[in-house]
């Protein structure tokens, strides 16, 4: 791996630090392998852009923050939870001295009810923004408000790999748009030559297979939608013709933290990793060569008509195959095997779909009331939400007994 100075995103550090010194908000778009989630809170810190405060660092993914965090504090020669830390769900490794803590949006989001100026933060950065989880947009939206109302003296910083930026600026008051180089190899993508009605669980142990035979070196990385989907691919694993043996490893959320971490320890053997999209953006596996994508993702939608949320089996967007592949030329040229045709790709949405417009908004309504905002279909939102789903949400929370008469 490169030393961290000799990262893209070092050559426009200047940039970063000028801009955020002279005003409060930037948007920063750098592709994958730019070094920008694991170097930019570094800048920050250093350059003293959050002053004596905390500098937090939004994550999309629990797995995401704890191993982002570590990889920090190694490479600040410090242990994890001292001046790095990292807080998720039931697991919090920071303290008094901590000065940048990797987090995930409710953990942000906790924090402001609970202090509702964030005292003691002095900059958010919102990483990954592209993927548009519904807490991130919330977070998004409650902070600017922070800022613009109590806290002009918050630095806000959103980055991303895909984000389409000019957007995002215009609702941060057009505020600057960066730019940063990546460093990537060449990836050399494939297609199926025609639709494939098997199970892509069968379809993916053939082309890892297929890899393995043509003998081409590096280890694997195979994207499935859920765990139900890594089980069955590892057990097509398991009934490989090979002469190779392999360290088939599975990679999702659900996983305890010791386990997940078998992903990223090295391997006498070589490795075939399954994992579910938390490998798709941040955390990175050294020594993958090789992806290969089945193409879908579960996706959280909510039914109005029943009231129930559910998780739908869809097609991802072309920018989330394209951070997929990116996964493959990290350190070297490597290939993609995609489970679909070349034709069917371009029929892809080429972004994701913001969550606040497809979700249950029950949980973001019930928050804003918490926070003193009454109005969650005027609220400032990036993008605003189907007036008719606050409405549903505000009805059925007051039939829950969580709202009386417009308060929490």
């Amino acid at each position: 791996m490169p030393a961290p100075t000799a990262l893209p995103i070092w050559k426009i550090h200047a940039d970063i630090l000028r801009t955020l010194q002279g005003g409060n908000r930037l948007v920063l778009v750098a592709p994958t392998g730019s070094g920008k989630t694991t170097q930019v809170p570094q800048m920050l810190l250093d350059a003293g852009v959050a002053g004596d405060k905390m500098i937090v660092v939004l994550q999309p993914r629990r797995v995401a923050a704890r191993t982002v965090a570590a990889r920090v504090a190694s490479e600040r020669g410090g242990k994890l939870g001292a001046e790095v830390g990292y807080q998720i769900r039931f697991d919090d490794h920071t303290s008094v001295g901590t000065r940048i803590c990797f987090v995930t949006e409710g953990i942000l989001l906790r924090w402001l009810q609970d202090d509702r100026s964030l005292s003691k933060i002095g900059a958010v950065v919102f990483d990954e923004f592209h993927e548009r989880n519904l807490l991130s947009d919330v977070a998004l939206a409650l902070v600017k408000d922070l800022q613009q109302s109590q806290r002009p003296d918050l630095v806000m910083l959103v980055m991303s790999a895909t984000l389409d930026a000019e957007p995002v600026a215009a609702y941060l008051n057009q505020c600057p748009i960066l730019v940063s180089e990546g460093q990537s190899f060449p990836v050399e993508v494939g297609y199926l030559p025609v639709p494939d009605q098997r199970p892509f669980t069968v379809q993916a142990a053939e082309a890892v297979e297929r890899i393995l035979y043509e003998g081409e070196p590096g280890d694997i990385l195979v994207f499935m939608p859920g765990r139900g989907e890594i089980n069955g691919t590892l057990d097509a694993l398991r009934g490989m013709r090979t002469q190779e043996r392999v360290a088939c490893i599975p990679l999702h959320g659900e996983l305890e933290p010791q386990e997940q971490d078998r992903a990223f320890a090295p391997n006498a053997l070589r490795k075939v990793i399954v994992a579910t999209n938390v490998a798709e953006t941040s955390i990175t596996i050294d020594g993958i060569r090789h992806v290969v994508d089945s193409g879908v993702a579960r996706v959280a939608r909510y039914d109005a008509e029943r009231g129930l949320g559910t998780l739908l089996l869809e097609p991802i967007s072309r920018a989330s195959a394209d951070q997929r592949k990116g996964r493959a030329g990290r350190t070297a040229p490597g290939t993609c095997h995609r489970l679909w045709t070349s034709i069917g790709h371009q029929t892809r949405e080429e972004r994701n779909t913001p969550e606040i417009q497809r979700s249950d908004l029950a949980e973001v309504v019930l928050l804003l009331h918490s926070l003193g905002i009454q109005k969650a279909a005027t609220f400032d939102w990036l993008d605003k939400p189907d007036p008719q789903a606050v409405v549903r949400a505000e009805k059925l929370l007051t039939m829950l007994g969580a709202l009386h008469e417009g308060r929490a």
